[in-house]
């Protein structure tokens, strides 16, 4: 209709249809600014996350929506959400780490580096995975079922830092960087 926005081109769907690169770029910046185990650990498990949810995909062989806004359709499986299961695996685990691990040495020691991260990711993952409804590549059902992917995976992956695979972090650590 004449007078509404056109939707599938406003700069903010483009911009969420690109955030996995985004979203990876910030990464790699944090990874290379702290020079840390446990950031290259949980960077690690968004991996793992994603191609977990990939191997999911090909088991379940669910299509995707025909339409899509952005006028083009990807030809892989839809069930789950790839993108919904990975920012929300990063949206939990970065509260996980917020509210229970030590701040790194790298980062100020402040009571808002413990509030902004989750203040700002949390909404940020509920918006890009409202997206992918948004810009015609996956169901609701299947980013639910992607989010909920995230949420379990999440946990698991931040309990082995928790019991033992930290301690291999400092040695890494130590051997790379000098740290103790």
């Amino acid at each position: 209709m004449r007078g509404e926005p056109d939707f599938a081109n406003a700069w903010w769907m483009r911009f969420l249809d690109k955030t996995n690169a985004v979203v990876t770029g910030l990464t790699a910046s944090v990874l290379l600014y702290t020079r840390s185990s446990a950031v290259a650990y949980f960077a690690a498990g968004a991996v793992v996350c994603s191609l977990t949810v990939k191997v999911v995909k090909r088991l379940v062989r669910q299509p995707r929506p025909v339409a899509t806004i952005r006028g083009k359709r990807k030809t892989s499986y839809g069930m789950p959400s790839t993108h919904s299961a990975t920012i929300t695996f990063y949206a939990a685990y970065i509260t996980l780490a917020c509210l229970c691990l030590p701040i790194l040495p790298s980062l100020p020691d402040s009571l808002a580096t413990r509030i902004v991260p989750p203040a700002v990711v949390l909404p940020w993952a509920a918006t890009i995975a409202v997206s992918r409804t948004w810009l015609g590549h996956h169901t609701w059902p299947q980013v639910a079922a992607g989010c909920a992917c995230g949420l379990l995976f999440s946990p698991i992956w931040f309990s082995l830092w928790t019991r033992g695979a930290n301690d291999y972090g400092r040695l890494l650590e130590q051997a790379l960087f000098g740290r103790s």
